[in-house]
């Protein structure tokens, strides 16, 4: 079988102190552990999944007992458990308990990367990270590639792997990964089909994190959008969420929606061009989570009210030949001078980006505009995540 060339990029700076952490393997049954250090329990659900040896072989002995403690019982994951993710496919694998324990590494992550320490062992040294990327991508890819080597690890990629690797040729998703797994440790996706990630996921023998499946979802970004609002707005709990622009292809707004979601006293404001408001699988969600959500077309109230801004581009790759329903949603909203005088003084814009004209360029020396930190929060999200899964807490 013929691949495409893959490039081997050097691992660089220390980050993080060893540990031969591990995760819990797929072929888990039900069944119930008790910690050693506890009497509580922790129930593994049921895996409709294949056996996958290689995930199991980076979980050391001990961490069979340790993981047990209950998420519900303990604040914070113990040190030397294990990560309870094989994968990172979707925003509802997240709960609160979860999400604040990634932040709090995240932000270890964060002091790590300024004081560029190179006392510090190199933790993922020896391991190897897989990008493969069938559509662009600029801060995701990169960002993910940095936050590998700056743990120590390398990372293989291949260029436009849409048109660039075997799948050119008609070469099935699941064929290319069941390859690259064997020269990887894990493997980072992001593909222009919705659910892409989760197949990978079900074939694969390591962990496979979704980049963003087509107008699926990017938990990543999701998480990373999540941890920007705790720096930036000191909370989680009763805020007002303005979530604006391409809101039915936008997967980040799905998956930032699925993670609001776990958040009480929150308000959720679409305001979209008709041809792209949000899908009714999303509020369907919503009002079973008791989440408060309104529709708007008025950017200038719901900016108003809102803590956060959340703006984001049209797509113009979604729509295909319909040119003229792309022109019809583009520069409908956009964030301006106008937008910032009546935004709340705390209250601050983000943008996954790239951004066309949807944020104007003046709109960026306003220190509530932050989509700039948001961007670089995604390196410590990653950082965080990549550790997790190939070591555990």
């Amino acid at each position: 079988m013929e691949m495409a060339s893959l490039r081997v990029l050097p691992a660089t700076s220390a980050a993080f102190p060893p540990d031969l952490r591990a995760f819990r393997p797929r072929s888990c049954s039900r069944t119930s552990f008790t910690s050693q250090a506890s009497t509580s329990t922790r129930t593994v659900l049921p895996s409709n999944k294949r056996v996958f040896p290689r995930k199991q072989l980076y979980r050391a002995s001990q961490d069979a007992v340790s993981i047990l403690h209950s998420t519900e019982e303990a604040e914070k994951p113990l040190a030397g458990t294990s990560f309870p993710l094989q994968d990172v496919l979707e925003a509802q694998q997240f709960d609160r308990e979860l999400l604040n324990s990634i932040f709090e590494v995240a932000q270890q992550m964060e002091e790590i990367e300024k004081e560029r320490d190179s006392s510090r062992t190199h933790v993922l040294e020896g391991f190897l990270m897989a990008t493969l990327f069938y559509e662009p991508s600029t801060r995701t890819r990169l960002s993910f590639e940095s936050a590998m080597k700056r743990l120590g690890g390398e990372v293989l990629t291949t260029e436009n792997a849409r048109e660039f690797s075997s799948a050119a040729k008609g070469e099935t998703l699941e064929d290319t990964i069941r390859t690259v797994e064997g020269y990887a440790d894990l493997i980072v996706l992001r593909h222009f089909d919705s659910g892409a990630a989760k197949r990978a996921a079900e074939v694969a023998n390591v962990p496979v994190i979704n980049a963003g499946d087509g107008p699926g979802q990017h938990p990543t970004q999701a998480l990373l959008d999540m941890y920007t609002i705790q720096r930036e707005i000191g909370r989680l709990d009763n805020i007002k969420v303005g979530l604006v622009g391409d809101l039915a292809n936008g997967r980040t707004v799905r998956s930032l929606a699925y993670l609001l979601a776990r958040y009480s006293g929150v308000k959720i404001f679409f305001v979209s061009p008709d041809v792209v408001k949000m899908k009714d699988d999303i509020k369907e969600y919503l009002d079973s989570r008791n989440v408060d959500w309104e529709e708007s077309a008025d950017l200038m109230d719901v900016a108003s009210q809102c803590d956060v801004v959340y703006q984001t581009r049209i797509q113009r790759e979604r729509f295909g030949d319909r040119i003229d329903l792309y022109n019809e949603a583009r520069g409908k909203y956009i964030v301006d001078s106008k937008v910032m005088e009546v935004l709340q003084p705390h209250a601050v814009i983000l943008h996954p980006l790239p951004r066309l004209d949807e944020i104007t360029v003046d709109v960026d020396a306003d220190p509530r505009a932050a989509y700039f930190r948001q961007a670089k929060n995604g390196l410590y999200i990653r950082m965080a995540l990549i550790k997790l899964l190939l070591l555990g807490w």
